[in-house]
Order: structure tokens, then C-alpha cells, then sequence
């Protein structure tokens, strides 16, 4: 039994095709700091950086006192979206990136967001360093029903990422506005998450609406996120606003809502990788 020329199986075969997955991501490692003076120390600046204007801006210029131990909770919160986005875009990119490979020889085209997206991984692992070492200094306790907690909202993210990742690195390729979308995505992913501010805010500002807090909460960025902070912020204050009261029923949603983008990406990367080759 032959398979048919130029075509595959989707994600299955990223597992077939391991050892090219790893050559994929030595060489976005490799090329990332490349004739860089700094290098690695970039994956600490910039995180650093962005948490020092966020807490500035909230935590002293505005305020925002109310939530205890404001810079765990912030920090905590920006990790897990700054590998979104990091995961997401690069994932959009990576065919046209790899634009030369895809053009003269065929490999399974889903091995490229799906190596961008453990390339997005290994450039996580200094902020979650930082936040490890951070969480110690000040009395972290880690328990295992926050860990687990942590893990799922990890793969939830990475999920999330690849689903859309796939779906606009296929339209990236034909129509390469589809860029302009991924970066309002990308800056409201901040702001419709509550990394600068708590859900209860959003709660409370939505009062007789409790549907629109429920749709907020089932933003899989939203459930990362607070799982986060039950791992890494909640073990270091004694007092806490807990999760809202229809959290699991949100995060089920979320996990749907993540596994039908998954499905859609897949189905609309196939559709375009057809014409890959030509359109670059």
C-alpha cells in the first residue's frame, strides 16, 4: 500500500518523522541569537524588561495594591502568555521561514509549527527559572494539586498555539495579512487575560452579566493563566480570591474550545499545503 505523493497524515506524522523534528528545532535554536553579542541572555532581558514596565505602570504608578505579593501574581501571569505568543507567532511564521525547504524537498509541512512550537518552549524555560527562583526566595511551597494544576495549563496553551498556529501559517502563506491578525491577537492576549489585574474585577464590572464573565473565563488564556497563579502565587499570600465559582465548567469549555481549533487549524493547513511550494 502506497501513500499518496506530497500528502500525509496530518499531526500523526510528526511522530514518524522524529528525527527531523529535532533537526528542525537544533536549527531554531542554533539561528535564533546567531551574531547576537548577548546571545542566550536575550531569553532573561526581555521578560525581565516587560515585567518591569507592567509593574511600574500597575503596581506603582496606579496602584494596583490590592492583590497581595503583586509581582509573583504579574510575573506568574506574564510567563504563561508570553509563550503564547511567542508559540503562536512563531508558529505562524514558520513555513514562510522555512520557505526554501518547503519549496525543494517534501517532509510532513506540520513538522514546522510544530517545531517552533517547542522552540518556544525551550526559550520559556529562563522566565520559568525566574519565577521558580522568585517563588522560593519569598516562601513557595509548591503543592501537587498546584503543579498538576500548572502542567495542564502548560499543555492547554501549547495546544491553543498549535491549533491556531497551523491555521494562520496556511493562510500566512496565501494571504500575508493574515499576519496583521496574529498581532492583535497576540496584544490583546494581555489584556483579555488577568495578568495585570484579577478576574474578580471583571466580575464585579460585569455584575448583572455573569454571562460575559463566564465567556471571559473560557478564554483557554484565561484558564492557563489562573491555573498559574494557584501554582506559583497563591502558596506565597495568606489571603486569596479564590477562582470563580463556574471555573471547572469554564475550563472544560476552554479544553473544547481548544481541542475544535486544533481540529480547524489541521484541516485548514492541509487545504493550503497543497500550494505551499507554488505561493512562496
Amino acid at each position: 500500500m502506497y501513500d499518496r505523493p506530497g500528502r500525509g497524515s496530518g499531526l500523526l506524522d510528526v511522530f514518524r518523522w522524529r528525527y527531523l523534528l529535532r533537526v528542525l528545532i537544533r536549527k531554531g535554536t542554533a539561528t535564533r541569537y546567531r551574531n547576537s553579542t548577548l546571545g542566550w541572555i536575550w531569553s532573561y532581558v526581555k521578560p525581565a524588561s516587560q515585567f518591569a514596565i507592567y509593574y511600574f505602570v500597575m503596581g506603582i504608578v496606579l496602584q494596583n495594591h490590592r492583590l497581595e505579593n503583586y509581582a509573583v501574581y504579574l510575573f506568574s501571569g506574564i510567563v504563561i502568555v508570553n509563550l503564547f505568543n511567542e508559540a503562536f507567532g512563531n508558529a505562524t511564521n514558520s513555513i514562510v521561514d522555512n520557505r526554501a525547504l518547503v519549496r525543494k524537498i517534501y517532509m510532513p509541512r506540520e513538522l514546522f509549527p510544530v517545531a517552533a512550537i517547542v522552540g518556544a518552549v525551550i526559550h520559556f524555560l529562563p522566565q520559568m527559572a525566574i519565577l521558580l527562583v522568585v517563588c522560593l526566595l519569598i516562601g513557595w511551597v509548591p503543592t501537587v494539586a498546584g503543579l498538576v494544576g500548572a502542567l495542564l495549563g502548560l499543555f492547554l496553551i501549547l495546544a491553543f498555539s498549535l491549533g491556531l498556529g497551523m491555521l494562520f501559517s496556511g493562510l500566512n502563506v496565501r494571504y500575508r495579512d493574515a499576519q496583521n491578525f496574529v498581532d492583535l491577537i497576540k496584544m490583546f492576549s494581555t489584556w483579555t487575560s488577568p495578568v495585570l489585574y484579577s478576574w474578580v474585577l471583571i466580575a464585579e464590572t460585569f455584575h448583572n452579566y455573569p454571562w460575559a464573565t463566564f465567556l471571559y473565563t473560557v478564554n483557554p488564556i484565561t484558564v492557563a493563566v489562573e491555573l498559574f497563579h494557584v501554582a506559583f502565587w497563591e502558596p506565597t499570600v495568606d489571603t486569596t480570591e479564590g477562582l470563580p465559582s463556574f471555573f471547572g465548567w469554564a475550563s472544560l469549555c476552554a479544553v473544547i474550545l481548544t481541542l475544535c481549533i486544533l481540529l480547524i487549524g489541521q484541516a485548514v493547513f492541509r487545504h493550503y499545503e497543497r500550494t505551499f511550494a507554488q505561493d512562496l
